[in-house]
């Protein structure tokens, strides 16, 4: 998550997932035991990870692997190489994760693992070492029904094989320990696309909410990475209109409708969708505030804040990222009335793909592209009307009824277990 300014007010990343927390376990009337359980890591790993670098210094990463909570089953969640991947913002990310399974009624609990580094400066084969002995230094604590790791920012599945293998070479192979890993070594068909795909069946299914065409939805997509670039294409195809997109270097514009696939072939050659001629020029922080009907920021967290969500134009915002939208800019985009879909149910298409990946590993029996997709479609529109229906029926945000429903589940399993 990206990280606001500090101030007397700032809000850290897993203080804002515990403020939802609280709130959801005061409206359902959990007892403190059971708050206690919520709220606390069941485990936390910190590893201090040598690396030989290509030019033969060793430099010293920290590293993190946290397991929130294992009520509903094994831990499960990314691995996440970026310099801002903090254990407070790890935590806070495991704790969604924990939330995030709940509410798909996947049976696994939230875990995240972090690396503070930057793999954009790193070479393949220092990201390798660097891969490797992360996942030496927390392989007690994974397993197939122990913790399942996977891609987050910053790793792919090129990473998750190195994973796989460097855990095999200690424990056996296990195809099974992580997910998103190469098709050719165990992965899912759709495992890619998974995330992106998910945030456009929500965009879908609010649309039909509304009673509005998608070929009448302008969509806003920040971030061009895995998941915004899934998401424009898949919400093309089905019909909604793709006027801007940014990413790292800058953004691209144009009120008609971007030409997607003269973008990606851009994108290919520059590695950036700045400079495409297809659109104008745009920045990461005017896109934010650009009139229209959708905005997904798909990129980092915190970006839409207390201090430009009074700026924001969108008629809603899609959460594709994890916690683009901090507690401050929640209040103020209540107040203007624009509506926010959740992340945890928003994003959710990877953890849900990922457990059709696991479950195949199990089986040994791979599910073809159009079965993987069919199931994906089944679960995040049971989801997201599960959660339609409880904002209608006690009159909440769909944040706070996505974690209430969240909360309440995982508050079961921990009474169901004997845990208090």
């Amino acid at each position: 998550m990206a990280k606001e300014a500090t101030g007397a007010n700032h809000v850290s990343p897993s203080e804002a997932v515990l403020s939802s927390v609280y709130q959801s376990a005061e409206r359902l009337q959990l007892s403190g035991e059971v708050v206690e359980l919520l709220r606390t890591s069941w485990r936390e790993v910190r590893a201090q990870l040598p690396v030989r670098m290509d030019n033969r210094r060793l430099q010293i990463f920290e590293g993190y692997r946290v397991q929130h909570n294992g009520a509903r089953g094994p831990y499960k969640g990314g691995v996440r190489f970026h310099p801002l991947a903090d254990l407070d913002e790890v935590r806070a990310l495991a704790m969604l994760m924990t939330y995030k399974c709940a509410l798909m009624e996947l049976p696994f609990g939230g875990a995240k693992g972090g690396v503070m580094c930057d793999p954009t400066r790193m070479s393949e084969t220092e990201l390798n070492r660097l891969t490797r002995t992360y996942t030496q230094h927390i392989g007690m604590v994974l397993g197939i029904s122990r913790d399942i790791p996977a891609p987050d920012m910053g790793t792919n599945a090129q990473t998750m094989a190195w994973m796989m293998d460097a855990y095999g070479q200690r424990y056996g192979h296990t195809p099974g320990i992580v997910t998103g890993k190469p098709v050719e070594l165990g992965g899912s068909h759709g495992r890619d696309q998974a995330t992106g795909r998910g945030v456009a069946i929500c965009m879908r299914e609010y649309a039909a909410l509304e009673g509005v065409n998608p070929a009448d939805v302008r969509v806003v997509i920040q971030g061009y990475g895995n998941v915004g670039s899934w998401t424009a294409r898949i919400a093309h195809e089905m019909g909604f209109r793709i006027v801007a997109v940014s990413d790292i270097k800058g953004g691209i514009v144009n009120p008609d409708g971007l030409e997607l696939a003269g973008l990606d072939a851009w994108f290919g050659v520059a590695g950036s969708v700045a400079g495409y001629e297809g659109g104008e020029p745009i920045t990461n922080e005017d896109l934010l505030e650009l009139e229209c009907d959708y905005l997904a920021p798909a990129a980092l967290g915190e970006v839409i804040t207390g201090t430009n969500a009074p700026r924001v134009r969108a008629r809603a915002i899609i959460e594709a990222a994890n916690h683009p939208v901090t507690p401050e800019a929640d209040a103020v985009l209540e107040e203007r009335g624009i509506p926010v879909l959740p992340d945890i149910l928003v994003n959710a298409g990877g953890v849900t793909v990922s457990y059709f990946e696991w479950t195949q590993n199990i089986q040994q029996f791979r599910w073809s592209l159009e079965t993987v997709n069919a199931e994906l479609e089944k679960r995040m529109t049971a989801a997201f009307h599960d959660l339609m229906a409880r904002v209608g029926r006690d009159g909440t945000l769909p944040r706070q009824a996505a974690f209430d429903i969240g909360v309440e589940r995982v508050g079961r399993a921990i009474l169901l277990r004997g845990f208090v």
